[in-house]
Parts: structure tokens; sequence; C-alpha cells
């Protein structure tokens, strides 16, 4: 295992994102509420590049006594980001698919150190 440096901790805005390439391996590092994750760029789907997807708050449909759906809402306090090629949604913190907890994304340690970001490949 190796330690690959990142980018300084200075350099990310809440919610934004790195996408690093080493080698064979590509990985998209995130900066979520203050801590980091980082994320294989492959969705388990059929490994699109989902670390280069939207981000944005888990999104529900709440449905009312009726049994009618009145819009869509944001989750606020989630954050999901979507795979490019085919719309599947994970959380961007734990990497579970939103519609099927069997898919998930492939983690990568991260290292937090002296002031920069590493992941551990």
């Amino acid at each position: 295992m190796e330690d690959i440096y990142v980018a300084r901790i200075d350099e990310f805005e809440d919610n934004s994102r790195k996408v690093i390439s080493h080698g064979a391996h590509e990985v998209g590092v995130f900066h979520v509420d203050g801590s980091f994750v980082a994320w294989r760029n492959e969705c388990a789907h059929q490994a699109g590049p989902v670390c280069q997807g939207r981000l944005f708050p888990k999104v529900t449909e709440p449905i009312s006594d009726e049994g009618t759906v009145h819009g869509m809402q944001y989750v606020d306090g989630t954050l999901h980001i979507v795979c490019p090629w085919h719309g599947y949604e994970y959380d961007l913190r734990t990497g579970r698919n939103a519609g099927n907890d069997r898919l998930r994304l492939n983690k990568v340690d991260v290292l937090v150190k002296e002031g920069a970001v590493y992941v551990r490949l």
C-alpha cells in the first residue's frame, strides 16, 4: 500500500471533490461536512465514472394519506452523487445505492496529515 498525495486541505471547499489518477486507479476524494471520504471512480452498475457525477441532497417523494405524491423534496443533511452514465444514485458518506442496498461504491482509505489529504492505494 502507498499513500498518494491528493491536495492540501485548504484546496477543498465543503461539498467539493477532486478526482485523481494513479497508475491504473482513479479515485474521487470528497470533502463533506468537514470530513473526507474517497471512492474508486467506478459505479457499481457498469463501472461508469461515478465520482464525476452531480452532487445533490437526497430527493424523496412524500406520499400523502390519500396515496398521492405532492412533488419532490430534498432531505437536509444527506448528500448523494449520481453516476453520469445511467443515473445510479449513491449516498456520498456511505457509498450505498439509494435504491438497492446491495450496490455499493468501493471505499478508499483517506489520510489527513500535516495539512494535506492522501489516499491509500
